[in-house]
């Protein structure tokens, strides 16, 4: 019963990275960046849902969707004055900048609302499930996760895949400037893209602070971290890559932490992801890519 409890757990937790992994992969899949600031716009929709519903006494709902609507126009707000003057520029000052837009949105809570960790109230409503005469409990939260992570998913691929923008993603993605002949607008679209991947970091931070109720300036670091390792392991710019790459990590994680260490486990996370890389560099879904010189 507790390799059930703990694998049910690990994709709840995998839910969570992977809606930030779709995030990192779909900027870095249409934008070629790697937006290193993603983990802290989860922080920053924390801190918006707890001052709408903890401090301002709020409906949960409203949190939700203001601090959904909040990281929507934060992610767009650092495409538009961080990232967009160095799209022609090297790899490492796109990675520079993002280090230090990280930094910058940690700061900022930190002179905001302080060094200490707040209580996170749940804005999950609905009640758990007991199963097998009580002997396992799953929560409200975890039940809300699963759903919403698959349901986003699926909505997300339909997206891409059969809508006017979606369509607009891929061609940018294929090749900026032959989709600009064509008539897309690129700058729009890249937009779009850092959009949907912040309003996705907003869910996933709300569902983490329900699940784990604790917020701080870095509580989205190390699930960042972790989710970009998630989006690689699965394949960096494939959507189905991020989510089963999302999942397997949870479980790899929850796993290592009921039957080997709950201090190792990080380590056994990233471990084995470099042997994965070493079997597979492009990730469990990702493709090689061949490039003319």
């Amino acid at each position: 019963m507790n390799f059930l409890s703990f694998l049910i757990s690990g994709v709840s937790l995998g839910g969570i990275y992977a809606l930030i992994a779709l995030g990192y992969t779909m900027v870095y899949g249409i934008a070629k960046m790697l937006n290193f600031a993603h983990g802290d716009v989860i922080m920053i929709g924390g801190y918006m849902a707890y001052t709408l519903c903890s401090t301002m006494g709020m409906n949960p709902m409203i949190g939700v969707i203001g601090s959904v609507a909040v990281c929507t126009l934060l992610g767009v707000t650092i495409e538009r004055f961080a990232y967009k003057p160095l799209r022609t520029a090297a790899p490492l000052a796109v990675l520079i900048t993002a280090i230090g837009v990280s930094y910058l949105l940690q700061n900022l809570a930190l002179l905001i609302f302080g060094s200490a960790a707040k209580s996170f109230t749940s804005v999950v409503s609905i009640k758990g499930i007991s199963l097998f005469d009580g002997e396992l409990v799953v929560s409200g939260e975890t039940l809300v996760t699963i759903v919403v992570s698959v349901v986003i998913m699926i909505a997300l691929t339909l997206f891409v895949n059969k809508t006017k923008p979606g369509r607009a993603m891929r061609a940018v993605s294929e090749d900026k400037g032959a989709a600009q002949l064509m008539g897309v607008n690129v700058n729009a679209t890249i937009a779009l893209t850092f959009a949907i991947g912040s309003a996705l970091a907003a869910v996933a931070g709300l569902l983490l602070c329900s699940s784990y109720p604790s917020l701080s300036p870095y509580t989205g670091a190390m699930p960042g971290i972790k989710a970009f390792t998630a989006a690689v392991f699965g394949g960096i710019g494939s959507i189905p890559g991020a989510m089963i790459g999302g999942i397997l990590l949870g479980i790899i994680e929850n796993l290592s932490k009921g039957y080997i260490s709950t201090e190792l486990s990080d380590a056994i996370v990233f471990s084995i992801l470099i042997i994965i890389l070493l079997v597979k560099p492009t990730g469990i879904l990702g493709k090689k890519i061949s490039e003319k010189v």
